[in-house]
């Protein structure tokens, strides 16, 4: 089926960096040289950034959304699912950001996809009472895409209150709080800070010195966490 094969080539070129050469994704995907060329052509039209030439190889630059028309109706109820528990569970912000996006894939569904994503009978149930937040965690979440040093100050379980310099690299979200996970330059470690109890928050333009993916690894490992994929 074509459309699974221009889906198993968009994911090959995402697992590259580098340009990769035509001959290489032909033999990867099982097709003659002409026919990837019709598929990065047709992959080009659709809206993929890919980048080269025959005897130069590709890469596909960052941004690219894959059609709708690759959707099967299970993805759509994941979409939706997952885009209204965002939707229910997170700060305005990202809520607001959920709907958005759920309504734009709305918008370019075929008509038939269409109709299986408004109805769905996969609803997510009523939360609990979630404990409001003293930031905006856009502020946080803006950190951690570009691997920024943020200043806080935190109160613990026991009332006490400290000032701490973090390297956040991960945002949990969980049915009563929202929990910031960072490296703590105070401690010297992982810490995890709820966002309920972060009474001051002042973005830096200081870079940490770690990759956030190089935190997050490590943080799993040292919690014994099995990544997913």
């Amino acid at each position: 089926m074509r459309s699974a094969r221009l889906l198993d080539l968009i994911q090959l070129l995402r697992r590259h960096r580098r340009p990769v050469s035509g001959d290489e994704l032909a033999r990867a995907i099982g097709v003659s040289l002409r026919t990837l060329y019709r598929d990065i052509a047709t992959l080009k039209a659709q809206g993929a950034d890919i980048e080269g030439e025959p005897g130069l190889g590709y890469v596909l630059r960052p941004g690219f959304m894959l059609p709708p028309l690759m959707f099967r109706e299970d993805e759509i109820e994941a979409l939706v699912l997952g885009s209204r528990w965002v939707a229910e569970r997170a700060d305005p912000r990202l809520a607001e950001a959920a709907r958005s996006a759920l309504a734009k894939i709305g918008a370019v569904l075929p008509a038939d996809l269409a109709e299986s994503l408004r109805d769905t009978a996969l609803l997510v149930g009523p939360s609990a009472s979630v404990i409001a937040d003293a930031i905006d965690l856009g502020v946080v979440r803006r950190a951690i895409r570009t691997e920024r040093k943020l200043a806080i100050g935190y109160r613990d379980a026991a009332g006490l209150a400290s000032e701490r310099l973090i390297w956040p690299f991960g945002l949990g979200f969980f049915d009563h709080v929202r929990v910031v996970l960072a490296w703590c330059e105070l401690r010297g470690g992982f810490r995890s800070f709820r966002a309920d109890r972060i009474s001051q928050l002042e973005a830096t333009d200081i870079r940490y010195p770690r990759r956030r993916q190089a935190l997050l690894k490590a943080w799993r490992e040292a919690e014994g966490i099995v990544a997913t994929p």
